[in-house]
């Protein structure tokens, strides 16, 4: 029976380079919290609690993930001073059982991958070993703890030496520590009580219990990252920036794989989940946010905006679309310009053209909508046309009413359709009208004021003010 994993991660930094009032892993990639990140991982390898350790704004912290939907239990851990790693280690200690497998992570570092993690497992569980680390490469290693290897075959770790306390030959070593490790529950229970804080920053260091291991003879082991980028973290903003590239280019490369075009791979950013079937094609600067699902043989064009949208196959979104909400069926054609709000259903065969705004409406098969209108809390039959300029007008003010119009109905140019009402099937609505009761099926109904010419009457010019003769 192996043991029980806990995962620790440390979120408990202030991030004062970040220059923000929002602590440090609240800051997002992806639109996701670096923190969110880091839990969502830590969840793939199905640990029997994952402790996150916090420090000022706590609620917060904690409010901005009760969403998380991951298969383990969080358990939310106060540190009250902010006096280093192993300090904030210590905080964790007394809710991990003796027999616990301990994997300490940081709520910084966003990029971490489940693989990687996986691997450093596995090595941890390698005989005799007491602390794995996970190390990487760096043309640039300096400000990191540098990676010193004994001479023997096995070239474990023999110490880690930071960079301000570095000989000139050992700032030459690129291997360096990224601070995630593995260990034992009973190993941080016997060493963390004996770090001590005689350094110039005054705190508790979890790498002296790396020290501490080689010092009595234990075996430290590594498993090295080969791609920097996985264990690279957070500091400021202009890093920020530089991991969220990293990121969407992985998001990217992962639907280029599920058969994706993508015209241009750094103008499409991922801030979602997004499932897509063959040859859907993306064009420059499409923003995919939320859950996104899109069926084969889809076009998406550019300057696109789309949150939370089933669309089917053989779709045509056309450029400068915001689309949120939606369910898109197939063979259907959207904008350019056009604008479909929550809780709206396009059915297959439908067409949606520019300055189109729908909001909680169902438009029917085969139906069309291709120039200027405003439809909301509308059901829409099947064949139906609205013509440019029509609105539905679904508020007084204070209550939202519904417009019903059935299969086959011609709504003519420029009309206002003043709900609650219903446009009966087959139905022709002359252009212009403004109706506030319902239209008969099969029959034309017009609703216009005689026109009239109003002679004597003079536009008003700026400036002069229109004499006011009820005074007189």
């Amino acid at each position: 029976m192996t043991n029980p994993l806990h995962i620790i991660i440390l979120a408990a930094g202030k991030g004062v380079r970040m220059h923000s009032t929002l602590p440090k892993v609240l800051h997002k990639i992806g639109d996701k919290t670096l923190l969110a990140h880091v839990i969502e991982i830590s969840a793939t390898l199905q640990p029997e609690c994952i402790h996150v350790v916090y420090g000022e704004d706590g609620e917060l912290v904690k409010d901005s993930h009760r969403h998380l939907l991951v298969n383990t239990s969080i358990n939310w851990i106060e540190q009250k001073e902010r006096l280093g790693t192993g300090h904030a280690v210590q905080q964790a200690l007394p809710y991990l059982p003796d027999e616990a497998e301990v994997l300490v992570l940081y709520g910084d570092v966003p990029l971490i991958t489940s693989a990687l993690l996986q691997n450093l497992l596995a090595t941890s569980n390698t005989e005799n070993t007491a602390v794995t680390l996970i190390t990487t490469i760096l043309e640039n290693a300096a400000g990191y703890g540098r990676i010193i290897r004994n001479k023997n075959k096995d070239k474990n770790i023999s110490a880690i030496i930071e960079d301000k306390d570095a000989t000139p030959k050992q700032l030459k070593i690129t291997e360096i520590n990224s601070g995630i490790l593995c260990t034992t529950a009973k190993l941080l229970q016997q060493y963390l009580p004996q770090l001590q804080s005689k350094n110039k920053q005054g705190e508790y260091y979890l790498t002296d219990v790396i020290a501490f291991s080689i010092a009595d003879g234990l075996k430290v082991q590594s498993c090295v990252a080969t791609d920097c980028i996985d264990v690279l973290g957070v500091n400021n903003k202009e890093q920020l920036a530089q991991l969220e590239r990293h990121y969407q280019k992985r998001m990217v490369t992962q639907l280029m794989q599920q058969g994706a075009t993508v015209l241009d791979p750094a103008r499409l950013d991922v801030r979602g989940n997004v499932t897509v079937e063959q040859d859907v094609t993306f064009d420059v600067n499409v923003i995919l946010a939320g859950e996104i699902i899109i069926g084969s043989n889809t076009t998406v064009g550019a300057n696109c905006y789309l949150k939370n949208v089933v669309v089917g196959n053989n779709v045509d979104i056309r450029p400068y679309c915001v689309l949120e909400g939606v369910v898109i069926e197939n063979n259907c054609v959207v904008g350019p310009f056009t604008r479909i709000r929550p809780q709206s259903h396009i059915a297959s065969g439908a067409h949606v053209g520019n300055f189109v705004e729908i909001k909680n409406t169902y438009l029917g098969k085969d139906s069309k909508a291709n120039h200027l209108s405003y439809l909301g809390d509308s059901s829409i039959g099947e064949k139906v046309n609205i013509g440019a300029g029509t609105i539905t007008c679904n508020y007084d003010g204070a209550n939202k009413y519904h417009t019903t119009i059935e299969d086959g109905a011609f709504i003519g140019s420029g009309c206002e359709l003043i709900a609650p009402i219903k446009i009966g099937k087959n139905a022709t609505i002359g252009a212009g009208s403004t109706l506030n009761h319902d239209a008969p099926a099969e029959k034309l109904t017009v609703a216009r004021t005689p026109q009239v010419t109003i002679d004597n009457w003079q536009r008003p010019i700026k400036g002069q003010l229109k004499e006011n003769t009820d005074a007189k």
